[in-house]
C-alpha cells in the first residue's frame, strides 16, 4: 500500500517595516562674541547665517554681545540691569542643544564681553558641543579659539575640532558683505556643522538616557 505524504508549504510572513522617526531639529546658539565699535562680527556672522539656512538640521538663536550687558563683576545678587539682560540670553543657551562661538582676536586672546558671558553661565554649557568660527589678522583669531577650549573644558563643554577661520578678514569680503571667493570657506563650514551636529545628536541622546552629573 502506498502512501502519499503531502507536504504543506507555510508562507514567511515578513515583519513590517518601521516608520523612521526623523530626530528633532537642533537647537543652535551662534555667539557674536565681539561688542567693539566699528566691529567686523556682524559680517561673518551674515555670512555663517546663510550656510545655516541652507540646513534643515538646526533651528538658529543668535546671541549679540553688542545688544547683551553683562558686566565684569560676578554676583550671586546681580543688580536689576543685570538681571534683566540674564533673563534675555540665558534661556536661549539653556535650550541649546549646541554652539558656535564667532570670535576675533585681541591681542592675542579672546573678547571680554565673551569670557563675562561664559562666566555668568555655568549649566548652561554643560555637556554640549561648542564650535568656533574665529578672525583676525595673520591668525586667524586661532589663538584666541584655543584658549577658549581650555575655558569651556572647564564648563564641561565639548569642543569641535575643526574650526573655520578668516585669515586677514577683511580681504575675504567686498563692500557688500559677500565673499569673494566662498568654495573653501562654504566646504569647511560644512565640515564644522556636520561634526557639531554629530556630537549634539550623541550629547542629546546620551543625556535623555542618563543625566550629565558635573
Amino acid at each position: 500500500m502506498d502512501i502519499e505524504t503531502n507536504t504543506t508549504q507555510h508562507a514567511t510572513t515578513l515583519p513590517a517595516p518601521h516608520a523612521t522617526t526623523r530626530p528633532a531639529p537642533l537647537r543652535l546658539a551662534v555667539i557674536i562674541g565681539s561688542n567693539r565699535e566699528g566691529r567686523f562680527g556682524p559680517v561673518i556672522a551674515d555670512w555663517f547665517l546663510s550656510r545655516l539656512a541652507e540646513r534643515d538640521d538646526f533651528t538658529v538663536d543668535v546671541v549679540d554681545l553688542a545688544t547683551t550687558d553683562l558686566p565684569t563683576t560676578l554676583s550671586h545678587q546681580p543688580a536689576p540691569a543685570v538681571r534683566a539682560a540674564l533673563a534675555e540670553v540665558s534661556p536661549k543657551l539653556a535650550a541649546a542643544d549646541a554652539f558656535v562661538v564667532l570670535t576675533p582676536e585681541y591681542n592675542h586672546s579672546f573678547p571680554a564681553a565673551l569670557k563675562s558671558l561664559i562666566d555668568w553661565h555655568f549649566t548652561e554649557w554643560q555637556a554640549k558641543p561648542v564650535a568656533f568660527v574665529s578672525y583676525g589678522g595673520m591668525s586667524g583669531g586661532l589663538r584666541a579659539v584655543e584658549q577658549l577650549r581650555q575655558v569651556f573644558a572647564e564648563m564641561h563643554a565639548v569642543t569641535v575640532r575643526d574650526t573655520v577661520s578668516f585669515h586677514n578678514a577683511h580681504g575675504h569680503f567686498d563692500e557688500t558683505g559677500r565673499h569673494k571667493d566662498p568654495s573653501g570657506p562654504d566646504a569647511a563650514a560644512k565640515k564644522l556643522l556636520d561634526q557639531l551636529s554629530w556630537w549634539a545628536h550623541a550629547l542629546r541622546d546620551a543625556k535623555s538616557a542618563r543625566p550629565y552629573e558635573a
